[in-house]
């Protein structure tokens, strides 16, 4: 196994805690959870609902695969986390699936959390793989 390479990618949203944007060991990327923050505006309130919350999320997410080479279509699982489940699932879902054709869905876990950061409606992290 080669030595992980941890990375933090210009251009892509302030962290809101310490981590990496990005951890690539062997062709494998594990992207941190990522927030519906505006990248280079960290003080900047976020967008109502789950809607307009899941968008951005995803945007930033396309941004950390962007700055590793990559697209959504090399993601293999995803994780999402919702403060509100039963009243956002469907409008997540909706939006989620806008991001992928129907026959290149990753594996997907979706779970209710008591609370995120920054008071988000939704966060999602996601695994990918390097064409090999």
């Amino acid at each position: 196994m080669s030595e992980p390479i941890f990375k933090m990618i210009d251009g892509a949203p302030n962290p809101v805690a310490p981590f990496s944007h990005v951890v690539e060991v062997d062709g494998w990327l594990f992207l941190t959870g990522q927030m519906p923050t505006y990248p280079g505006e960290p003080d900047r309130a976020l967008d109502e609902g789950v809607e307009a919350q899941t968008r951005r999320t995803m945007d930033n997410l396309i941004i950390v695969l962007e700055g590793m080479g990559l697209d959504l279509s090399h993601v293999v699982q995803a994780r999402v986390y919702l403060t509100e489940f039963d009243r956002d699932y469907a409008v997540m879902n909706e939006t989620y699936q806008s991001y992928f054709p129907p026959d290149r869905r990753p594996a997907r876990t979706c779970v209710g959390v008591s609370g995120l950061a920054v008071n988000a409606l939704v966060e999602i992290d996601m695994v990918a793989r390097r064409p090999g």
